[in-house]
């Protein structure tokens, strides 16, 4: 199965879209909430429908980006938060990306790409954030399709791609999930080594 421009589309356009919450993930709001520094340059990859970024928006942090394959995604974005900055809407596959950020926000990226791919997204990540930069999110913790997304996984597969890279701050099951997710997600907090 090809992951590509084509299928995220195709998901968007048919309204396939059961990851997304249509609001803004329980436990990245709450750690939103606690950050005081809205100079943060803050991506969020795969970003979707991207509540997280409207939330942050919305909350005065300026420098918010959001990457995602699909131009419908991007434009959800656009209609729902007319004031977002358009250059800071990035139609485009992350692993191309070249940019530095201060902090990365997983939010169902990393189960959406192929699972032989997810030791190039540590990778990627780290070189994507500045030093001691974070990657902050949820992961799945738990056994989910095979065939296609969401892909699941556990804690101790986890461990091999991100060790390298981060120092692992927090790592352990979200206690606010989503209520269709309660028990399923791991909350991190990964710092650049």
């Amino acid at each position: 199965m090809l992951l590509n421009e084509f299928f995220w589309e195709n998901k968007y356009n048919t309204h396939k879209t059961g990851w997304d919450l249509g609001e803004v993930s329980p436990p990245l709001k709450t750690y939103f909430d606690q950050l005081s520094n809205k100079e943060l340059k803050i991506l969020i990859p795969g970003g979707g429908n991207s509540y997280e970024a409207e939330y942050l928006f919305n909350k005065g942090f300026t420098n918010v980006y959001v990457v995602d394959i699909s131009k419908t995604a991007i434009e959800n974005i656009k209609k729902r938060v007319p004031n977002f900055p358009t250059g800071q809407l990035i139609q485009a596959d992350f692993f191309d990306l070249e940019m530095k950020f201060d902090l990365i926000i997983e939010q169902t990226f990393f189960c959406a790409i192929d699972p032989n791919l997810r030791a190039t997204y540590a990778s990627k990540m780290n070189d994507l954030l500045i030093e001691k930069g974070k990657l902050v999110g949820l992961l799945f913790d738990a056994k989910l399709n095979e065939d296609h997304p969401p892909f699941g996984g556990s804690k101790k597969e986890y461990l091999a791609y991100f060790q390298p890279y981060f120092s692992l701050d927090i790592f352990e099951k979200s206690y606010n999930s989503f209520h269709n997710r309660q028990e399923m997600e791991l909350f991190v907090k990964f710092l650049k080594r």
